[in-house]
């Protein structure tokens, strides 16, 4: 399935060839670091990106070697699609709900007479489920996989120490309209891949909270195409949040060479 509005990219992206390099690039660097019988570790938000990065991974190392962690703090909505990716894939399940563990550390803060931000409420169970990943994948001789993309990255719209962590990322190369292309190639649930990225934890949408369509970045990293507004946007966000990527430098498949990565 070709999803791609062809208006706004001149091309067609090819998820056969995204993914032979991925799976090559990622068992090369997984024998090299000697992780050939590791379970790779994944945090299964419904969303696609998590959903595709396990899916890639069971595609590449089985489903025996995958294990989905569902990390819900308290009662989120969309609880059930994270359960719904865990069954299609066929993986092994573990549960955390980190809602205490956030509401403590909150409770923490205002017994020291101080108020928490609406940024330290939004990021605080971003990183208590990176810690909760990394108990689970030292446990179960695991290994922690991140699941940005390309155009998160470019923004600087993760968590830093959150869901900007993990060992290996093998979504880095690409944009978040080639995320959901090589979604649909990979045979996940059309209501998965196509969800509205939100984060579940207030009610806007991520395209809301940016300012910006996402397919609008995309064309920009792409073809360096689009309105002033989005890419005076979109070079300012990298600016600022241009030290995550140094402070946290993580490994994965790059597409640089265009010919080859799609087909006209």
């Amino acid at each position: 399935m070709n999803t791609r509005n062809t208006e706004v990219f001149p091309f067609r992206f090819n998820p056969e060839y995204a993914y032979n390099e991925i799976q090559t690039h990622w068992i090369s660097w997984a024998s090299k670091n000697k992780f050939d019988n590791i379970n790779w570790v994944v945090g299964i938000s419904g969303g696609k990106d998590s959903t595709v990065v396990a899916a890639l991974a069971v595609k590449t190392f089985g489903k025996d070697k995958v294990i989905g962690v569902t990390l819900p703090c308290d009662e989120q909505s969309d609880y059930s699609d994270s359960l719904r990716v865990i069954k299609h894939l066929g993986i092994k399940h573990i549960n955390i709900n980190v809602g205490d563990a956030v509401s403590s550390i909150l409770q923490g803060i205002e017994n020291n007479a101080l108020e928490a931000s609406y940024d330290t409420k939004t990021n605080l169970p971003a990183r208590i489920r990176m810690s909760a990943l990394y108990a689970v994948a030292q446990t179960m001789n695991g290994f922690v996989l991140n699941t940005s993309n390309l155009t998160e990255n470019r923004l600087g719209y993760s968590t830093l120490f959150g869901d900007h962590a993990g060992g290996y990322a093998p979504l880095c190369g690409l944009t978040v309209s080639e995320v959901i292309e090589l979604g649909d190639w990979l045979g996940i649930p059309y209501e998965l891949t196509h969800k509205t990225p939100i984060d579940g934890l207030q009610p806007k949408t991520d395209e809301e909270k940016l300012g910006m369509k996402y397919a609008d970045v995309d064309r920009l990293i792409r073809t360096n195409e689009g309105t002033y507004a989005n890419w005076s946007s979109t070079f300012n966000k990298n600016v600022a949040n241009r030290f995550k990527l140094k402070l946290v430098n993580i490994p994965g498949p790059q597409f640089l060479e265009f010919p080859d990565f799609f087909r006209n």
